[in-house]
């Protein structure tokens, strides 16, 4: 059996996680044990309770304990929070968010590469979009869209999510996206392993990446030649792109 790219020595992905409307960052973390086991494996989570309390009764209910808690209430606030825990418990590699978590993270990425946000900590390499979506038109931070987003990213798209169409919209704003397309309505789906296949290739080409970079001596950023080589890793997000649709696991 070939050995994980784990095991092989290349470190796990810090990933920082946004969790949906008006849940916590315990429901996240319950609901991410549903991706495969293999992609797990490839991530050392965190998951932010959001910094407001819930204003309304939450869908989970009866479901999961409280508290709950919302994103999007202070919208400038919100950002400071995350980045100030972005820089006291940093770096993160990436960003994996669902429902409204995603549609902060999707923005995330887009206002970090505009100089609108995350300013003070390193570059996304990545992020995760589950049953996200495009912040709508008078949104302060609309203009995160405005150039295509660079950043990596995985979309898992459900065809019976009522936030299909938003998924879409979102899609369309970055460039070279990973698609996961399953049947299952607004939730983080159970995969099959066909499906899985794409999210766990995604992963170990950003750990490999990170292994080259370590391995030129990037941290020390000290030639032009060594700028270039990152600049050509950094560029092989286009060869990620993928589309993929499958059936979701009861």
């Amino acid at each position: 059996m070939r050995p994980s790219i784990v095991s092989s020595g290349i470190r796990k992905l810090r990933v920082l996680c946004f969790h949906g409307f008006r849940t916590n960052g315990l429901i996240m973390e319950t609901q991410l044990k549903k991706l495969d086991q293999s992609v797990l494996d490839l991530m050392e989570m965190t998951c932010l309770d959001a910094p407001y309390p819930a204003l309304g009764k939450s869908d989970v209910e009866g479901i999961f304990p409280p508290p709950y808690y919302e994103w999007f209430q202070f919208k400038e606030e919100c950002i400071e929070i995350i980045t100030e825990h972005m820089e006291k418990h940093g770096p993160y590699d990436g960003l994996v968010g669902f429902s409204q978590g995603a549609f902060l993270c999707g923005a995330l990425a887009g206002m970090q590469q505009q100089g609108l946000a995350l300013t003070s900590v390193p570059k996304l390499r990545f992020v995760i979009i589950i049953s996200g979506g495009v912040l709508n038109g008078e949104h302060e931070w609309k203009s995160c869209y405005s150039d295509p987003i660079k950043c990596a990213s995985v979309h898992l798209i459900g065809s019976r999510d009522f936030l299909k169409a938003r998924n879409e919209d979102l899609l369309q704003k970055y460039e070279n996206p990973v698609v996961i397309r399953h049947d299952a309505r607004h939730t983080v789906p159970r995969l099959g392993v066909e499906a899985v296949l794409p999210m766990k290739k995604f992963l170990e080409n950003v750990l490999v990446s990170i292994k080259e970079e370590e391995d030129y001596g990037y941290f020390a950023n000290i030639t032009e030649d060594h700028n270039d080589h990152k600049e050509h890793i950094a560029d092989r997000s286009s060869e990620w792109a993928y589309d993929y649709e499958t059936t979701v696991l009861a």
